[in-house]
């Protein structure tokens, strides 16, 4: 099944597939909590400020779409939503968990995909990660991107919303060409080559700095511990 969604059907759909992970005792959502799910300011790219009518409008255009039904619990009046991802989009949990976090916060390099969505399902390694995204790259919902400004670290970008975080995407590598992943030396971090795109350039070398320890922690067969949320 083909799926395209909006802007506001993606921030949507991804705060409902996050809130199960990590909210289940407060899952399925109301109307409000979906809306300040979706304003939130931490976990999100670019924070928004949707009204309650624009998720409204967002959440009939997932329900038209089957990725998104509605209920009401016995004794109440108030509508809860919940999301049919997993069943919709053919994909595990895991799976499900990265789509969520590439809708919800745009491209990025695996160190920082498997912090993220690591919150809401755990992915043990960034074998374990390449394999989830093996897997989503075969079904269509997920592709291969360039690295980012200042950066050498292949990225991952969703395909079910094309037309968000454009300006975070690029063409896809050539298939005749080794990923830029493969060509790094973890000896050197990446340059910044100007002062333009400065902020983009240092969230790459600190996503090229988590991939590193990453790899580090794992031969040392320590786990690595996970930062504070911004």
């Amino acid at each position: 099944m083909s799926v395209e969604l909006n802007a506001h059907e993606a921030r949507v759909l991804g705060v409902l597939i996050e809130k199960a992970f990590t909210t289940p005792d407060q899952y399925p959502l109301t109307l409000n909590a979906i809306a300040n799910g979706c304003n939130q300011k931490s976990n999100r790219s670019p924070v928004v400020d949707f009204s309650e009518a624009e998720v409204v409008v967002a959440l009939q255009g997932l329900l038209m779409k089957h990725l998104a039904g509605s209920s009401s619990p016995a004794g109440s009046r108030v509508e809860k939503w919940r999301h049919n991802g997993r069943e919709v989009l053919k994909v595990q949990e895991q799976d499900l968990a990265v789509v969520a976090e590439l809708l919800m916060r745009g491209p990025q390099a695996k160190g920082e995909l498997r912090q993220r969505a690591g919150r809401m399902r755990s992915i043990a390694s960034l074998d374990e990660l390449g394999t989830i995204l093996g897997r989503l790259i075969e079904v269509g919902h997920v592709r291969r991107l360039p690295p980012g400004s200042g950066s050498r670290a292949e990225r991952f970008g969703q395909t079910l919303a094309p037309t968000i975080h454009i300006e975070e995407s690029g063409p896809e590598p050539s298939p005749a060409a080794p990923p830029q992943a493969q060509r790094q030396t973890p000896s050197s971090p990446p340059q910044v080559s100007s002062e333009e795109g400065r902020v983009t350039a240092l969230e790459g070398r600190v996503a090229w700095l988590t991939e590193q320890l990453s790899s580090l922690a794992e031969r040392l067969g320590e786990p690595l511990e996970a930062p504070p949320e911004l």
